[in-house]
């Protein structure tokens, strides 16, 4: 059974105005979810909470915590986890939750890997908006809900 335990990361609100960013001198936010620039200069923009909604995406794909010391391999942080295993069809199974017994469509998690991994972009920048995640979201869905109407 699956219990969303999806809370409020917006940072950003308590920082910048805008596209202004911010620094702050005392962390703030989830252990596991903060941004790379976050991370290490305490500069807080609207693409930190882009990163953090990558890292729900790639739980929601894995059923993995965000932050687990005892991960194999060494790796407790899952994106540095599950970066290198999720390029390609061939691998995103390696990454998939295996509780979801192969019940996924293929094309539709492979896309929503992508997008968690161009949300999860080193260089804030690179990274999209939140109107593009959710335009990408929604035309992943479209195209599930077609591919189920030709299938039935």
């Amino acid at each position: 059974s699956y219990v969303a335990k999806l809370s409020d990361f917006g940072l950003v609100r308590s920082g910048p105005p805008q596209d202004k960013s911010h620094v702050t001198t005392q962390f703030m936010g989830t252990f596991g979810y903060a941004a790379p620039e976050y991370k290490a200069t305490g500069h807080l923009t609207i693409k930190s909470d882009v990163y953090s909604f990558g890292i729900v995406l790639l739980e929601i794909l894995t059923g993995l915590r965000a932050y687990d010391p005892k991960r194999p391999e060494a790796k407790p942080n899952l994106v540095e986890w599950a970066r290198p295993r999720s390029y390609g069809k061939d691998k995103l199974w390696t990454i998939m939750d295996s509780r979801l017994e192969c019940n996924y469509d293929a094309d539709s998690a492979l896309r929503i890997a992508q997008l968690a991994l161009t949300c999860l972009e080193q260089k804030s920048k690179q990274r999209p908006s939140m109107f593009k995640v959710v335009e990408e979201l929604e035309s992943i869905e479209a195209a599930s809900a077609n591919k189920i109407l030709r299938n039935a």
